[in-house]
């Protein structure tokens, strides 16, 4: 096990750790109070209004397939594909806040319409 290390893989900001790197090191419960409270991380607190709502919606496998093969954020692709369906065939347009505004329909009219794929 004599290799010798592949230089592009040589991080010198964050080399590995020796055996002597290891036994020195301390564990975080065991450093003082007082600096465990300027590492940790505060607790995240309540969404302030809630941006997004979750909900459970069936669909295709393929469609599922292809979003989740272009990489990580596929859910947020579906959602920009749908406010974009939104823009293009309903009349609702959607403001920054992603907040419906009726454009020519009244809301009424808009909910009791039925939408064909």
């Amino acid at each position: 096990m004599n290799k010798k290390p592949n230089p592009e893989l040589i991080d010198s900001d964050n080399p590995e750790w020796t055996d002597e790197m290891v036994k020195a090191s301390v564990r975080f419960n065991d450093l003082p109070q007082g600096l465990r409270d300027k590492l940790a991380r505060p607790p995240r607190g309540l969404q302030k209004s809630p941006v997004k709502v979750s909900t459970t919606i069936r669909l295709s496998p393929d469609v599922v397939q292809a979003f989740r093969a272009a990489g990580d954020g596929w859910q947020t692709r579906i959602d920009a594909a749908l406010k974009d369906w939104l823009r293009t065939h309903s009349g609702v347009s959607l403001d920054s806040s992603t907040r419906l505004k009726m454009r020519s329909a009244s809301s009424k009219r808009l909910s009791k319409r039925s939408v064909s794929p």
